[in-house]
């Protein structure tokens, strides 16, 4: 490092584009590095209301400082929900996945570095889809209002660091936003919802809610729901309700696609999506084969 520096206190916000190999190699490079671009200016484009500053763009990815942890939560909320949104890719999902930490960082010239970037990197790496995470000392910074959207998930051994660190996850998604971007009365939530899940697969029914909230899906005996398909990984996915919202988590080989009831297909790769309405679940095998060991689904 050359030049003066100084230490400063900052959250450090990195975000990136889930799978943005795979649409490389899908769209050609000069489509993919087009949507790439048009993705990160949306992220990009909620610093200046939140005193963000744009540090560095890496490929994918921009990191980017914050005076306080609170700046950074608002502004990683907004950026997920803006790429729902707007949909750059129109028809083609893009998804992408945060980290930020909040410490002591070395400023020289206009970059930053020190333990707390190297932290908020190593929290991206581990994070998936459509996630926002984040560490303890994020979390003890923020006001009671942002804690309620804040649960711890793990504790996480990072490469150099003796102790295993808290980790946190932001949900940063708000009833409006399905409404918003489908356009459609009927995805909106009733404010008489039972927030409940019910998953049909041949002649069995279960049920996921308040007091049934995690299940595990696959060919393995000790699964829940047992689907009987060579496609299917022994624990394929799991099914979980958080902040009111029904996961889906793939754990496996071959990915789980969903379709929608609009007929988006999603295909997600040790990733979690939202399930909203009604659609089918296809573990391993892609809709376009016509599985027949599917699930159907419906949110209620």
């Amino acid at each position: 490092m050359t030049g003066s520096s100084q230490q400063v206190k900052l959250a450090i916000l990195f975000a990136d584009i889930s799978g943005s190999t795979a649409l490389y190699d899908k769209l050609g490079d000069a489509q993919a590095l087009s949507l790439v671009a048009k993705s990160l200016d949306i992220l990009s484009s909620e610093l200046p209301s939140r005193e963000g500053v744009l540090i560095k763009t890496i490929g994918d990815e921009i990191m980017c400082s914050f005076p306080t942890a609170g700046l950074a939560f608002d502004a990683a909320c907004a950026m997920q929900r803006n790429i729902e949104i707007q949909r750059p890719g129109g028809e083609l999902p893009i998804y992408i996945r945060i980290g930020f930490h909040f410490g002591e960082v070395i400023k020289v010239g206009d970059d930053l570095f020190g333990d707390a970037v190297n932290i908020a990197a190593r929290v991206t790496s581990i994070t998936r889809a459509r996630q926002i995470l984040t560490t303890q000392a994020v979390f003890d910074t923020l006001t009671a209002k942002s804690r309620n959207k804040v649960r711890h998930v793990s504790r996480a051994e990072f490469r150099g660091k003796d102790e295993t660190m808290d980790v946190f996850q932001v949900n940063w998604e708000v009833d409006s936003t399905l409404t918003t971007r489908i356009g459609l009365p009927k995805f909106r939530k009733p404010t008489e919802a039972r927030h409940e899940l019910l998953l049909r697969y041949r002649q069995q029914i279960i049920t996921i809610d308040e007091q049934h909230k995690s299940i595990v899906l696959g060919r393995g005996e000790n699964c829940n729901l047992i689907i009987q398909s060579n496609f299917a990984s022994r624990q394929h996915a799991s099914l979980d309700f958080n902040f009111g919202k029904f996961v889906v988590t793939d754990h496996s080989a071959n990915g789980t696609y969903i379709r929608f009831s609009d007929n988006q297909v999603i295909h997600i790769s040790q990733q979690e999506v939202v399930l909203h309405g009604t659609g089918m679940i296809s573990l391993g095998q892609p809709f376009s084969e016509n599985p027949v060991d599917v699930i159907e689904y419906l949110v209620q």
